[in-house]
């Protein structure tokens, strides 16, 4: 009989099935502990969503933090004399603060890393893998992708000193025109300059198309130019695999520049405000941690899918056996194990209140 994946939640279900998915890729489960040494973190706090950490010392006297993020595990765990890309997926729950930073949560987390000597293939690979990920979750999806070569080749080419580049992304990244208009007359700069850092705002849409209108403002520079290439490659790639339907060009898509040397993306699903998936190259977190070599994943935040409401059909049952004091119990278990033995979801109850089921069957007396 073929597994019922209609008994398990919208997050249980992904945990599953992107596990089948990243193995036929070659991704190798990684597994840690709920702790890590508070010293990872703390030195690598920038790299982290929030630098507020759960701690407690250990028998050892040595300070742990309850984990906030897999990534900076992975890469510690990564050997640099490993043959070929280190390739590992994982399903873990991190601990983090919530919007408020007032309190925590335990997030459940799943998502893959490729680590090594990285080609166009790998990084076409992760970002197929995002694809098919948003596709097996909800078939209303879209995978936002920005180059922070590209953000950061536009920024030197209108002048940006690189003291603002925060300013100019913070008003990307809110898409805040106003914003990005009132530095410009702060900073002094020219109207042509403006028309340039607006690009970073107004641009969107689908890659092939706004890649077109790119063009001629990325053949000056080198940073922009390389970038824009790849992009091209990847985008060309994904037409060839019939992947590019979904996929937009975005600059709003926000990256740590410390950390974040080429592609980011984000992934967002009908019916969710907030992205569900966030992904990227971090080559400089990787040289931080010295671990000189190419490193790109993403991760999906499995909490926000229970948003999506209840996973299946919806129901409480797909049969409720309705009995009382009167009901033959012999006859009661014997409908229950018939029913159950067929597949079917059921509830055996003296009431019906409350409850949505696909079909009803009473042996009360």
């Amino acid at each position: 009989m073929d597994f019922d994946w209609s008994i398990l939640r919208s997050g249980e279900q992904t945990i599953y099935r992107l596990r089948g998915l990243y193995e036929k890729y070659g991704y190798r489960r990684f597994k840690m502990s709920k702790f890590e040494a508070y010293d990872l973190y703390v030195r690598n706090k920038d790299f982290l969503v929030s630098d507020r950490m759960i701690t407690f010392t250990d028998a050892r006297g040595t300070l742990m933090a309850l984990k906030p993020d897999v990534t900076l595990s992975i890469l510690k765990n990564t050997r640099p004399e490993e043959p070929g890309p280190r390739k590992v997926y994982y399903n873990e729950n991190v601990y983090r603060t919530d919007k408020s930073g007032e309190t925590f949560q335990e997030i459940m987390q799943t998502g893959l890393e490729c680590i090594g000597d990285l080609d166009l293939y790998h990084i076409y690979e992760v970002i197929a893998l995002a694809v098919a990920s948003l596709a097996s979750i909800h078939p209303a999806y879209i995978l936002n992708i920005s180059h922070m070569g590209l953000v950061s080749g536009f920024m030197e080419a209108a002048g940006v000193d690189p003291a603002d580049y925060g300013e100019v992304l913070s008003a990307v990244r809110e898409k805040n025109m106003a914003a990005l208009a009132a530095f410009c007359r702060d900073r002094g700069l020219s109207g042509t300059v403006q028309s340039l850092l607006e690009k970073l705002v107004t641009t969107y849409g689908p890659m092939d198309r706004v890649l077109g209108e790119l063009a001629p403002l990325c053949v000056g520079g080198k940073k922009t130019r390389e970038a824009w290439e790849e992009l091209r490659a990847l985008c060309d790639l994904l037409k060839a695999n019939g992947l590019e339907s979904r996929v937009y060009l975005d600059f709003s898509v926000e990256g740590d520049m410390r950390y974040y040397s080429g592609i980011v993306f984000r992934g967002f699903l009908q019916g969710l405000a907030a992205g569900v998936l966030s992904g990227g190259q971090y080559d400089g977190m990787a040289e931080k941690m010295g671990k000189k070599c190419g490193a790109i994943g993403f991760a999906i935040y499995l909490n926000e899918l229970e948003r999506l409401g209840p996973a299946g059909t919806g129901l409480d049952a797909d049969v409720l056996v309705l009995y009382n004091e009167g009901t033959d119990l012999g006859e009661l278990t014997r409908q229950v194990d018939q029913l159950t033995g067929s597949g079917r979801r059921v509830l055996a109850r003296r009431s019906a209140d409350g409850l949505t089921v696909g079909e009803t069957i009473d042996l009360r007396a």
